[in-house]
């Protein structure tokens, strides 16, 4: 479990892409000071389990499963990660609640800088907007934001200059591919609210209200 807070911007110093899997080698820096093998670490924002450990220099292996539904497996060389270790008993829950179980790859649409803030734009499925709302949270890349604007296949996020600083959506690009991890809460109320196999209520803030979740 994450919370969707940036520890560190890594570095990829290694991918070897095999027939259903792959292993990729990560510096994560100071962040090295506790890990051992076996450990979860979120990697753009998918839960990745720790293998070796030498130096900074982190090793993990990504399973055929990751890499289709993640963008782990076009990650190059000298790419920027976001890094978050796994969340402990304790510690200050500062985004929300984040599995490291990425749903889906989105598209990044449109950036509009604005005095202060970004505005980005990302391209999903009907599916991936169906379980959000407008204010609720969404992972991208791992890092927790909230969603200012939803409409067809597309949400909108705004980031600060922290953040913009602190995470790779300050180099990112229209056009570029962002890991999308959906809240849990948007999950569950879509299978509780299923009617049969085949079609599901929409979730909106207002039927939200109307059910007693918000």
């Amino acid at each position: 479990m994450f919370t969707g807070i940036i520890e560190h911007l890594g570095k990829i110093k290694q991918v070897s892409l095999q027939a259903n899997s792959a292993i990729i080698v990560v510096d994560i820096g100071s962040l090295k000071d506790g890990v051992i093998p076996g450990d979860s670490i979120a990697i753009n924002g998918a839960c990745l389990t720790v293998t070796q450990i030498k130096g900074t220099e982190v090793y993990f292996d990504v399973s055929r499963e990751t890499l289709s539904k993640t963008n782990i497996g076009k990650l190059n060389v000298s790419d920027r990660v976001n890094i978050e270790r796994s969340l402990k008993i304790g510690d200050k829950l500062g985004g929300h609640f984040v599995t490291g179980h990425v749903d889906c790859v989105g598209t990044i649409n449109k950036i509009a800088n604005e005095t202060g803030q970004c505005t980005v734009w990302i391209c999903v499925s009907n599916e991936t907007t169906s379980m959000m709302i407008k204010k609720g949270s969404v992972a991208i890349d791992g890092i927790s934001l909230t969603i200012v604007d939803l409409k067809e296949k597309l949400f909108s996020v705004a980031l600060i200059p922290f953040t913009l600083d602190a995470t790779t959506l300050g180099f990112k690009k229209a056009g570029q591919k962002v890991n999308i991890e959906t809240d849990m809460l948007g999950k569950w109320v879509k299978r509780i609210l299923t009617t049969n196999d085949t079609s599901s209520s929409e979730i909106s803030e207002e039927m939200l209200k109307e059910k007693g979740f918000m």
